[in-house]
């Protein structure tokens, strides 16, 4: 999906789909015409977010293997209802 002229990743994990969450006065759907555009591997997933310049992460697996690849700082994870998300905006000069 492209965003002002920079491709957009949404990724979360599959059973969040259609999941509401809350906390504190944040209510958020986890929606399904959103994320869900096709089932990908982990390997397919950290692709696309090596190649893209906007990525929205939802899921304790998507988040923690971005961390882990390096691609983010585990401080820029927010947790909602249990939930941890993530964004990820790539600024070139």
């Amino acid at each position: 999906m492209k965003f002002r002229e920079s491709l957009m990743v949404n990724v979360c994990d599959a059973e969040l789909l259609g999941r509401r969450v809350e906390e504190g006065g944040l209510n958020v759907v986890i929606d399904e015409s959103y994320f869900a555009g096709e089932l990908v591997d982990d390997g397919t997933a950290i692709a696309s977010l090596r190649n893209c310049g906007i990525a929205n992460l939802v899921g304790e697996r998507i988040v923690a293997k971005a961390v882990s690849e390096r691609l983010a700082d585990p401080n820029a994870i927010r947790t909602i209802g249990g939930v941890p998300f993530l964004m990820i905006y790539k600024f070139s000069p």
